[in-house]
């Protein structure tokens, strides 16, 4: 297989009418990456050599992401949607470079995997010069279905064309359809458009190359890797089978979840074996995890790196630029964001630390906030290893508190300050005596009057 050139080519032009949306349809996310993105990692993972991505009218955004995701891809754009095989030859320039198999795919199947990809290639390359991905339908309803005789594709029936016969066939196609490059443009260009509603459709071609004598072939795959979307309810259909698959892969990988169908992936988290994941946590995009780590339930994390040994939460949220060492401990209600913790460091409850950096072994403690905007810009706290913050502490940036500082509870504190050092920043207590008794009086005195 690896001997053959592949070029798939990516039908991405639909809008999102019917997810209500103005964003293109393969925009839409599953797993924070839109759903064209997973489709773009599938061919890159299947050895494409090229791939081809069929866009509409001002896709920009569409085009930067595939550009970031499959750089070497083309963009070709279908200006009037006139059907299937219309969309597929607006991408004639990269069709007349040859490719031992073209594969026309659609950009809203996120669930295709690479083994999809392989038993289509595997017909090209047996000597099919037509392959088509099917698969047994549950409901068939309102599919295309595949006539099969002696082996052999003969047709796909749409199911507003199909005799009643016709409609008993539960083998039904998934859009997915494989080319022998040698033939691939010919059978394009001869797909005609005399049908109600006048457009090309891709679904004409193993007809049309079954007349002409070529093999026309059907391969069995899985109903539900080739689900398209074109609702919000579909959308989240292929969201929950792509959680199922995540939580899978996790458990497979030596990772504990307590209650996998409470925890939530993104396409790309990184969790290494022999870490526990506790009930309700979510993986936003970018998060790496090493063994020995406990997440602890109702947590949240996103762009962050957690080292060796650490724990995380309950309720506690990891925002992007977060990066704890080996050994550090995160706990209840506390946030991070473009942060360093480091090793064996203790942030335990009810704090805010941002755009800091905190020092190996140093405790910070509960309430304490890092006070990193203006209004204007960010400004940056360093604490030094081995620093302790008292409760309920402010600390003003830009700041720099050296090694071994103590700071005293509910200070707050503005200026550097060094190595080992004591710092208390509140003001003095004062005690007045017999003054409570006089202000109970004079607020008794002053409700009776109102009242």
């Amino acid at each position: 297989m690896s001997q053959r050139s592949f070029l798939p080519i990516v039908l991405a032009a639909g809008l999102g009418t019917r997810m209500r949306s103005e964003m293109p349809k393969v925009m839409h996310a599953i797993g924070n990456l839109p759903i064209v993105g997973h489709v773009l990692k599938t061919l890159n993972a299947a050895d494409a050599d090229r791939i081809a991505v069929v866009v509409g009218p001002d896709m920009q955004a569409l085009e930067e992401l595939v550009g970031r995701l499959a750089p070497g891809a083309s963009c070709h754009q279908q200006t009037d949607r006139l059907g299937t095989a219309h969309a597929a030859l607006a991408a004639r320039s990269a069709l007349e470079v040859p490719a031992d198999d073209v594969l026309i795919l659609f950009g809203d199947t996120p669930l295709v995997t690479p083994a999809a990809i392989s038993k289509v290639r595997d017909q090209l390359a047996a000597g099919a010069d037509v392959a088509v991905l099917g698969f047994e339908a549950a409901n068939p309803f309102g599919y295309g279905r595949l006539l099969i005789e002696n082996g052999k594709l003969l047709a796909i029936r749409e199911e507003k064309d199909a005799s009643e016969e016709e409609r008993k066939v539960t083998f039904c196609n998934s859009g997915i359809m494989g080319f022998n490059g040698k033939v691939a443009l010919d059978l394009l260009d001869a797909i005609g458009s005399d049908n109600a509603k006048g457009e090309f459709y891709l679904t004409d071609a193993p007809e049309i190359a079954s007349r002409r004598g070529l093999k026309v072939v059907a391969v069995a795959g899985d109903e539900e890797e080739v689900q398209g979307i074109n609702t919000r309810a579909q959308l989240a259909t292929c969201e929950a089978v792509f959680q199922k698959r995540m939580r899978q892969m996790a458990l497979d990988n030596g990772v504990s979840l307590q209650a996998p169908d409470t925890v939530y992936f993104s396409h790309d988290t990184e969790i290494e074996p022999d870490v526990t994941v506790e009930p309700n946590v979510v993986f936003g995009p970018g998060v790496s995890i090493e063994s020995g780590v406990t997440i602890r339930a109702f947590s949240h994390l996103e762009g962050a790196s957690v080292g060796k040994g650490s724990t995380v939460g309950p309720y506690a949220r990891l925002r992007p630029g977060a990066n704890l060492a080996e050994g550090s401990h995160i706990g209840n209600f506390v946030e991070i964001k473009n942060a360093s913790v480091g090793a064996g460091a203790k942030v335990n409850h009810l704090s805010y630390i941002g755009d800091a950096t905190v020092g190996e072994k140093s405790n910070i403690g509960a309430g304490t906030i890092t006070c990193n905007y203006d209004g204007f810009g960010k400004h940056k706290t360093e604490i030094g290893a081995g620093s302790f913050v008292g409760s309920n502490s402010t600390l003003v940036a830009p700041l720099t508190l050296g090694e071994g500082v103590y700071v005293a509870a509910g200070s707050v504190v503005t200026e550097a300050v060094s190595d080992n050092s004591l710092v208390i920043g509140r003001g003095r207590q004062v005690e007045k005596s017999g003054r409570a008794e006089e202000l109970r009086a004079r607020f008794k005195a002053a409700k009776a009057e109102k009242s």
